[in-house]
């Protein structure tokens, strides 16, 4: 099939594109990039006032399938993706069964294969279910596709299971990707130590139990030589440490989530919301402030979700019983640009390289550019629309966010995955 794209806005700094342009797409493939384009037959769409650039990559998704159902599948989860503006996710292992094993890694990606509406790459587990005892079946994930490594939702917390693990993790090229929650630190904590646990009466979680695991897994990387990747980072120590880290020449990067950047530990209130409740916790003020800069200075690789849906039946109840998590895959786009990119505080260049190329680097995935032989993986995107963000809004299952309520700039309106629509004028192509 043969698909022009006329009069947009096309953005990609891999190959020095800012510039008005028509796009030609044929057989999943782009062909041709230039002006005053034309086809003879296929379809044409009029892009003119829209942005388009590199497909969106999530390297950080909860899709909760196999066996939590009914917070989120991996149909609702890639739809939700696709009205967000990305053309592939990185889904987490903590599912049930645990995803560390090749027949489980098989299984998801045969189910986005049938269902998805965007690619779906799998993380595979470090440990045998999460335990953080028994090395996983990592070489077997590897050859059935696993593009990275984690125990995401808990830490490891032996020092010599994750040398191990990222031993192997560099046998195989492969990044270990770090959930650094140091346990016994953290305990019960339910919010912020310090402010807010006072506040609100509730236990707190120190900043010390993230920072001391992204000290030793930067330790445990100049051992080993992994690639390792330091997730949802929250704090401005942690954000050092990781800075000192690659002005040393360590293959060490991270990721920030929005509610981590544009969120903070005042904004839990006297009402308790449990849509508030992430792990790791909302910061202090200071702590957001230092992560946009990390943003803007690119010591931060790449903006994440962490996207974690739950059953509404789950969130209301007490906060000190509530589960941990937010969704975030269809308001990530629009927080970036409305409270970083339209005030002029990041660049369209940087904040594509955070969403789409260094994720895709990270993850050692295919990369894609806007140029001729690339997969045509593009997502577009309306820099002016204003929208509020809604719960009847939402594709996912979920409605667990923290930004219900807020008024937005920006939205993808139409997503190609390998030449194909599976978002087109705001709706799910069936």
């Amino acid at each position: 099939m043969a698909l022009l794209l006329k009069n947009a806005h096309v953005i990609d700094p891999q190959v020095g594109l800012n510039k008005v342009a028509d796009i030609v797409v044929r057989d999943g493939k782009i062909v041709e990039v230039g002006e005053n384009l034309s086809i003879e037959k296929g379809v044409e769409k009029d892009l003119a006032g829209k942005i388009v650039v590199p497909g969106l990559v999530d390297m950080h998704v909860h899709l909760r399938e196999p066996g939590f159902e009914q917070k989120e599948d991996i149909a609702s989860g890639t739809r939700a993706a696709a009205h967000g503006g990305f053309t592939a996710v990185c889904c987490m292992p903590n599912t049930k069964p645990v995803t560390d094993n090749a027949t489980a890694v098989e299984f998801i990606q045969a189910r986005a294969n049938a269902v998805g509406k965007c690619r779906v790459h799998v993380a595979g587990a470090c440990s045998q279910g999460l335990k953080g005892e028994t090395l996983s079946e990592m070489g077997d994930m590897v050859a059935h596709g696993a593009v990275a490594f984690t125990d995401d939702g808990r830490g490891v917390q032996d020092a010599g299971m994750m040398r191990r693990v990222m031993d192997y993790g560099s046998m195989f090229d492969r990044v270990v990707m770090s959930h650094c929650q140091d346990e016994g630190l953290v305990g019960d904590g339910q919010v912020n130590e310090g402010i807010a646990s006072t506040r609100l009466g509730m236990l707190g979680w120190p900043a010390e139990g993230e920072e001391l695991q992204i000290a030793r897994d930067i330790a445990l990387c100049r051992l080993t030589g992994c690639p390792l990747h330091i997730q949802h980072i929250t704090t401005a120590r942690g954000l050092k440490l990781v800075r000192a880290a690659k002005e040393e020449g360590l293959p060490v990067t991270c990721e920030v989530t929005p509610h981590h950047l544009f969120l903070n530990e005042w904004a839990i209130g006297d009402d308790y919301n449990t849509f508030l409740k992430v792990n790791p916790p909302l910061r202090t003020p200071e702590d957001c402030n230092a992560l946009i800069d990390g943003v803007i200075d690119g010591t931060i690789d790449a903006i994440v979700t962490d996207h974690a849906p739950h059953t509404a039946w789950e969130k209301n109840c007490e906060f000190e019983i509530a589960p941990f998590g937010m969704i975030g895959l269809e308001t990530s786009l629009a927080l970036i640009i409305t409270n970083l990119v339209d005030p002029g505080h990041l660049s369209w260049e940087r904040a594509i390289e955070l969403m789409s190329v260094k994720p895709r680097e990270i993850l050692r995935v295919e990369r894609v550019a806007i140029e001729p032989g690339c997969t045509a993986d593009l997502t577009v995107v309306d820099p002016e629309v204003e929208w509020t963000v809604d719960a009847a809004d939402f594709f996912s299952k979920a409605t667990n966010s923290g930004f219900i309520g807020e008024e937005l700039k920006g939205r993808a309106t139409d997503v190609f995955v390998g030449g194909y629509a599976t978002l087109e004028d705001g709706a799910i192509v069936e």
